[in-house]
């Protein structure tokens, strides 16, 4: 009589060795934001199926769909969160050549199902807009860390940067300007979301923003690298700023100005540029304009932003 083959166990340290591998493979190809979320939603999902005694790599559809039947339940993700998370596992699949369970029509009705359940809409951060941008710097101190937060405050606000951009702004980058009309202060974003291949795009600031920079930059006492750093102690800087830093500076900043605590938990890493798209529109700027400025690739994406301030394409 032949034996049954014997069906391997799966492991949650050789499922995430699978994952590290892969992730390892595509650095370089894939923005680090987009790594890391499919890092972490992978290893969530892992965790799922080795509790159950599943494969998570190759992963059945029926598995899949069960994994966002327990997120939808769970109550703590939003539909955009899920859906991401899907899509990242499917891309998992595809960048080891194994069938995309996503495709499946079992997952195809967990997600309807959440859909119905959760909603589509998707959390709009508070936008700091030009009467906030002054309060919260107006209860900033005339320390290092005041110096720090009023600079990155207000780059954020004029360039409507993402995060990611914030931090990979470099010293080196910036260029002065004398001539009558230029502005004071134009510095290169060498690459963003939407120019993974680095062509790079100037952003311009005011003169306000470019005496913040500049007090920044003096107490800072560098002449390269990144231009916006951590700062231990709130006093000793780092090397480079955190992506994760930006939220929770822009948070504290609003504290300090007394803000409400309800508006504090919706401010995020996103709000200068939120606001900013906000008060462009209220001064009439046209969408192709707006897209242009804050480098948006779909406009669906800008128009939730300033859904609330009746803009008119």
């Amino acid at each position: 009589m032949m034996e049954e083959p014997i069906t391997p166990q799966p492991t949650l340290p050789a499922m995430i060795a699978l994952l590290d591998a892969t992730m390892t493979r595509i650095e370089g190809a894939y923005a680090p934001s987009s790594i890391r979320a499919y890092r972490a939603d992978f290893a969530e999902f892992a965790r799922f199926c080795v509790v159950r005694g599943w494969l998570a790599l190759p992963a059945l559809p029926e598995h899949l769909a069960a994994f966002v039947d327990s997120l939808t339940a769970g109550g703590v993700r939003s539909s955009a969160s899920i859906r991401r998370a899907v899509s990242g596992i499917c891309t998992v699949h595809k960048l080891n050549r194994l069938p995309l369970p996503g495709q499946d029509p079992e997952v195809a009705i967990a997600m309807k199902r959440m859909h119905r359940t959760l909603g589509r809409a998707a959390k709009q951060a508070q936008g700091i807009r030009a009467d906030l941008l002054e309060r919260l710097l107006a209860g900033t101190e005339a320390d290092i860390l005041g110096l720090r937060d009023r600079a990155l405050l207000q780059v954020a606000y004029d360039t409507l940067s993402r995060r990611s951009e914030l931090v990979a702004l470099r010293i080196e980058d910036i260029r002065r300007h004398d001539k009558p009309g230029e502005p004071k202060m134009t510095i290169f974003l060498r690459r963003s979301k939407t120019d993974p291949e680095g062509h790079g795009r100037w952003l311009h600031v005011t003169d306000r923003t470019a005496m913040a920079v500049e007090g920044w930059l003096t107490a800072l006492g560098e002449t390269e690298g990144f231009l916006f750093r951590g700062l231990l102690r709130n006093y000793i800087p780092t090397a480079e700023l955190g992506v994760g830093q930006i939220n929770r500076i822009f948070k504290r900043m609003a504290r300090q100005a007394n803000i409400d605590d309800a508006l504090i938990s919706r401010i995020t890493s996103h709000s200068c540029r939120v606001g900013a798209a906000q008060d462009l529109v209220s001064d009439g700027a046209s969408l192709p304009q707006l897209m242009n400025r804050g480098r948006w690739g779909k406009s669906d994406t800008v128009m939730r932003y300033v859904e609330q301030v009746g803009f008119v394409a």
